[in-house]
């Protein structure tokens, strides 16, 4: 059986290396562990060694070339793979079909499984959160398979190879193993075993008539709202001018193929709009029936793995919490000016990025707020980079990404990245290096709603602040004149084995200064 080796984790942070050497070629025989090639990362030289006894296939690398973790190094025959089954015994009684023997003059069929690679460090499983391929289903490579979920980020896991979907292992909300199969494909290029001697159809139980079986697959697709069919039958159908709801799917759920439209667009398959409006009907009336029963979930992925956190870390850290109102009222006006032409840039110039560079810049003044104890608070490490989080409101939960190195960045090149940060979080595939790494952390609760909360600190860090909305409210002026201004409630949560009330009060007035004062920031960048 033909297995591609997956590079797996070669020191933490390590994303891709450097093929010095190959120690064997294409066609040599090999055991496990012997060492199969030399690659250079930015820290060390390291030997990768196999993992079966086999026939290395193919190299995908050239010698000097850049492969990436987590991806195919090479592929082998693994020893000792399991030989296909041999025809039924009664063919030789009844005869070889027209497929045994159009398989004598072809090469055997052969599936391939696809083997679920490293996603996250120590990541060993993941929930299948929604498959984008149905089996039956032809995929080209790199096309996306499935989202998974793991207790870090949602992750879209793409085909190595063009082919056939022929099997799918889990069903959606199942959870999978780190290196074991997902899915089984037909390779393209590899023949498949094809059967002449009726149209393809799917098996319909004996206690089912035909009718029954249309009726309630466009019950299935009338309750989704959407035909269940490939890319490639959604094209015949427009080709066709068909609407595909109107077509009775005969395959599992209501699976709409290509014989189900070309029999509907030949008049051989009945009008479905009066069974769809029964079933349409039949799904209202079940659906009314659930409305008002009670729901019951899991709490799985991200969900699941912010609930270990907040808890640990209420549990372990003693918070106290502290409050100021700043006054943005020139850092808005700045900002405002500056938006439009950053934005023919591409540069999307929001708040947030001054908020994170005065924050670097008051870190230089009180390292403390960006220091972490060890597991027992008997030591500190200050950090030298300000790994500075964001939190982010994600479809798949809570996601605290950060901007590294921020005391070196300039507020664009904060406000780049953020964006970068931003989008792939909302989307719930930001990568798991963006999420390791923080220092201190913001909550923008403002952006939603809320001007005072109570944030939970992202352990092991000491400090989290959260911002509240922008008020126009009315203060008064040096002259004693009542005028309008933007204000902003901030509030702090601090770890008060670290730090005391003292302490956070002088660095939240370092930082209100800095964004109260945009040229006091300005003077200290340079």
């Amino acid at each position: 059986m033909k297995q591609d080796f997956i590079l797996p984790d070669i020191g933490e942070g390590i994303v891709e290396c450097e093929i010095v050497d190959w120690l064997v070629a294409e066609g040599d025989s090999i055991v496990e562990d012997q060492p199969v090639c030399d690659v250079m990362t930015d820290k060390a030289l390291v030997q990768i060694p196999a993992v079966h006894n086999g026939v290395v296939s193919k190299l995908y690398y050239a010698k000097g070339e850049i492969a990436k973790v987590h991806a195919p190094l090479f592929a082998m025959e693994i020893a000792d793979s399991p030989v296909s089954a041999a025809e039924p015994a009664n063919a030789a009684a009844t005869g070889p079909s027209v497929s045994t023997v159009k398989n004598m003059c072809e090469p055997a069929s052969s599936t391939e499984d696809f083997i679920l690679p490293d996603i996250g460090e120590g990541i060993v499983e993941c929930e299948i959160v929604d498959w984008l391929v149905a089996e039956g289903d032809s995929i080209v490579e790199d096309q996306p398979v499935c989202d998974v979920m793991t207790d870090k980020a949602l992750v879209q896991i793409p085909a190595k190879y063009s082919g056939v979907v022929s099997k799918l292992y889990y069903a959606k909300g199942e959870i999978a193993k780190v290196h074991s199969p997902l899915f089984a494909m037909q390779i393209a290029g590899q023949a498949v075993a094809v059967n002449t001697t009726a149209p393809a159809q799917r098996p319909v139980p004996a206690e089912h008539g035909a009718s029954e079986q249309s009726v309630s697959h466009a019950t299935a697709s009338a309750a989704s709202g959407k035909a269940l069919a490939s890319p490639a039958v959604r094209r015949l159908a427009r080709e066709l001018n068909i609407d595909l709801a109107k077509v009775a799917g005969s395959g599992e759920k209501g699976r709409v193929y290509k014989e189900d439209v070309k029999a509907f667009a030949n008049g051989t398959q009945p009008q479905t709009s009066s069974r769809l409006a029964a079933a349409q009907s039949n799904a209202s009336a079940s659906q009314s029936a659930v409305a008002n029963a009670d729901r019951v979930e899991p709490i799985k992925g991200i969900k699941a793995a912010m609930a270990r956190q907040m808890a640990d870390s209420v549990a372990s850290i003693p918070h106290f919490t502290y409050c100021e109102e700043i006054d943005l009222t020139a850092l808005i006006a700045l900002r405002l000016s500056l938006k439009d032409s950053y934005a023919k840039q591409g540069v999307k110039l929001t708040m947030m990025p001054f908020f994170m560079k005065a924050m670097s810049l008051a870190i230089k003044d009180f390292p403390v707020m960006n220091s972490q104890p060890n597991a027992d608070c008997t030591e500190l490490r200050y950090f030298s980079e300000h790994n500075i989080g964001v939190a982010v409101d994600s479809k798949v939960g809570l996601l605290v990404p950060n901007v590294k190195g921020c005391q070196a960045k300039s507020i664009i090149d904060i406000a780049r990245e953020l964006s970068r940060l931003t989008d792939s979080a909302r989307e719930g595939r930001v990568s798991p290096v963006d999420l390791k790494g923080g220092t201190i952390t913001i909550s923008n609760i403002g952006a939603i709603g809320g001007t005072v909360a109570t944030p939970i600190i992202n352990k092991p860090e000491v400090a989290i602040v959260a911002l509240g909305k922008v008020q126009t409210l009315p203060r008064f002026n040096a002259k004693g004149e009542v005028e309008a201004r933007q204000l902003m409630q901030i509030s702090w949560s601090g770890d008060h084995r670290i730090i005391d009330g003292g302490t956070i009060a002088r660095f939240t007035n370092l930082w209100k200064q800095y964004l109260e004062q945009p040229s006091a920031m300005l003077v200290n960048m340079i």
